[in-house]
């Protein structure tokens, strides 16, 4: 069985509203369905969506009956006080602990090889087959463990209204992860330059073709435990503050540095879109619709019972 694990708790403050449950698709598809209808292509079934405490009754319940028949749909809850023993959370945290906490809260309903997204992405039927293959062919047993990511153009991932935060990846000889370093403020100039910053605020310039995580990843169960020691790590160091976020890509990066991780960098050629603004829907809008009439994607997309 294939999972995918799908991050839908997240508050989405610049975007000013709930992403995950927008009409985007030309039929009034929310990306959510563009994920599922992908995944279930490339031979996934069985979905977990990581919510926020409050959204069961809501957007989970309509999730589950959007996709009956389609494939087993399970609600894992991201809970603020779901932490390692002898931890608590801070009075006045407000926000969820972040994406590596997202992908702990699904602990109890994955049992094999699964594939971690966000909700309000739209990532390209490439990228789904690419990890599919990957996890049915992955030896489960070995050490270290064999995990994946599939990465993307930079030119391929960025927002005409504003500047974004990319994991920027580097890879070794074998075309496995080495390291991933976070740069913000990336935009692209009129004269065709990508200017960012890096980690420590200074200025630079990045390739159109550097490969950058999105947050696809595909993991073996095995990852959970790692991540419940690196999540105690960093509860060691910030569980009074109340802003803090565990993310994920900077958990993977431990145990690849820790030995217990081998990543293997799976490139897709697709462009990705997402919302990280308001005005990227529209955006999102038109790409979909132009993918439907190229004949990539039916109208509507979930034809029969859909």
């Amino acid at each position: 069985m294939l999972s995918l694990v799908v991050m839908a708790a997240g508050i989405g403050s610049r975007y000013g509203g709930s992403k995950q449950s927008d009409a985007m698709g030309p039929d009034g598809e929310i990306l959510l369905d563009y994920a599922v209808y992908d995944a279930l292509a490339a031979g996934f079934d069985s979905l977990v969506l990581v919510i926020a405490p409050g959204m069961e009754n809501s957007f989970g319940q309509s999730v589950k009956g959007r996709y009956k028949g389609r494939l087993a749909v399970s609600l894992a809850v991201q809970k603020m006080d779901d932490l390692p023993q002898g931890f608590a959370a801070p009075a006045n945290r407000k926000k969820p602990w972040g994406t590596g906490h997202a992908v702990l809260a699904a602990r109890n309903f994955v049992k094999g090889p699964f594939c971690v997204i966000n909700a309000d992405d739209y990532y390209g039927q490439a990228a789904y087959k690419k990890m599919a293959d990957f996890l049915a062919g992955a030896d489960s047993g070995a050490s270290p463990s064999p995990y994946a990511m599939v990465g993307f153009d930079l030119i391929n991932t960025l927002s005409e209204n504003g500047a974004v935060s990319r994991g920027v990846c580097v890879a070794d000889g074998s075309g496995c992860l080495a390291s991933i370093e976070e740069h913000e403020k990336i935009a692209a100039r009129n004269d065709g330059q990508i200017l960012c910053e890096d980690c420590s605020g200074n200025p630079k310039s990045l390739s159109k073709d550097a490969v950058v995580s999105l947050n696809f990843w595909g993991f073996m169960p095995d990852v959970f435990e790692g991540l419940n020691k690196n999540f105690a790590a960093f509860l060691l160091k910030n569980a009074s503050n109340s802003s803090a976020e565990f993310y994920l890509p900077f958990a993977v990066d431990s145990m690849i540095k820790q030995g217990q991780a081998r990543v293997t960098v799976l490139k897709s050629p697709d462009r990705w879109v997402g919302v990280t603004y308001k005005q990227d829907s529209k955006t999102v809008s038109e790409h979909l619709a132009r993918l439907a009439r190229q004949g990539l994607y039916p109208r509507p997309l979930w034809q029969g019972n859909g």
